[in-house]
């Protein structure tokens, strides 16, 4: 599985899987069936139809729907934090190479950018440099400075495996509040804790003191154990045990 180092806003460098080939192909034909469908019922709807719809479309329906699929890539990426809702269901999304957040701008030049890598090339383009290239990225992705990742880390198990949590009776949690916190909050909270230990320098003693500063403040909670890491691995026993 590919991996890649991001560096986020707060200066602390995550470790994510980048998406499959295979990962984007089934997301794309659920986005694609997603469109398809919508711009017949909405073609549908305007020309009164399906007769009609059918044969007045004809050799015109290839665009129709690319067109509706880029629109609908560039909308949906937008108001879902980089997941179409073929993106959501495989359990991948869009993020910038330098951790800022993906900006209009971002989206639009990889919607833009599918003419050419998916709809002039038949999908060549895409396939060649997504597998290809050590960031998982097509020509929309290199010009965005984005790529895709897999959200779904199987957080729970493999954090089940590094702290031998097998059952809430094993264990009372300390920190109810955890559960306001994300999975990817969680992601972050773990590879601090591993790269503190790998990396016993100032700045990764700085990454877990603002982190830890930001969950107090983001849980309001009162006070904190003087061990740091040791706070932060408890809130990741809380949240594995309470997000079962």
């Amino acid at each position: 599985m590919k991996t890649i180092d991001i560096r986020t806003t707060q200066n602390v460098t995550i470790e994510y899987e980048l998406a499959t080939l295979q990962d984007r192909i089934l997301a794309f034909f659920i986005d694609l069936v997603i469109v398809y469908i919508s711009s017949i019922i909405i073609l549908f709807l305007v020309a009164g139809g399906f007769r009609e719809v059918f044969s007045n479309i004809g050799q015109y329906q290839g665009v129709i729907v690319f067109s509706f699929f880029v629109f609908y890539q560039l909308f949906s990426e937008i108001i879902a934090d980089g997941q179409s809702w073929g993106k959501k269901t495989v359990g991948i999304k869009v993020v910038r190479l330098d951790g800022q957040e993906p900006n209009l701008s971002d989206y639009l030049l990889r919607s833009v950018f599918y003419i050419i890598d998916v709809l002039f090339s038949f999908g060549v383009v895409a396939l060649l440099l997504i597998s290809s290239s050590a960031k998982g990225q097509r020509l929309g992705d290199m010009t965005a400075n984005t790529t895709v990742i897999r959200v779904r880390f199987d957080l729970r198990f493999r954090l089940d495996d590094i702290l031998k949590i097998s059952s809430l009776d094993d264990y009372e949690p300390q920190f109810p509040e955890v559960r306001k916190l994300s999975e990817q909050d969680m992601l972050l909270v773990k590879s601090i804790i591993t790269r503190s230990r790998l990396y016993k320098n100032k700045a990764h003693r700085e990454a877990v003191n603002e982190v830890v500063q930001h969950i107090k403040e983001e849980l309001d909670l009162e006070k904190i154990p003087p061990n740091k890491v040791e706070f932060l691995k408890t809130l990741i026993r809380d949240y594995i045990v309470l997000t079962r």
